[in-house]
């Protein structure tokens, strides 16, 4: 199980606000039937490597179906493949260390 953090960042839109198109892009994540977590600075999403790379590129590709002409997208993968990895473990296990 790999995780997939995601920016998709639209340029050129009419106003300073992106937050329409980042609504696309999680509709995408929530019709691809996929545990992901939308945060301020992106989306992460839990799945199979090879998964996730179509998800990215679908992802990629809706805001230039409103039009708009170029889009930045940013991807981070952690494919850890020695044990199953979900959404929450990292930061609950960050917050343990903190607890001690």
């Amino acid at each position: 199980m790999a995780l997939l953090e995601i920016s998709v960042v639209p340029l050129g839109t009419p106003t300073t606000s992106i937050g329409d198109y980042i609504a696309d892009v999680v509709v995408v994540c929530k019709r691809s039937k996929v545990r992901y977590k939308l945060t301020d600075m992106g989306t992460i999403v839990e799945g199979k490597a090879g998964d996730l790379f179509k998800l990215a590129q679908k992802l990629h590709e809706t805001p230039f179906k409103k039009g708009i002409k170029r889009v930045v997208t940013s991807l981070s993968i952690d494919d850890r493949r020695d044990k199953k990895v979900k959404l929450e473990d990292k930061v609950n296990s960050v917050m343990a260390r903190i607890k001690k």
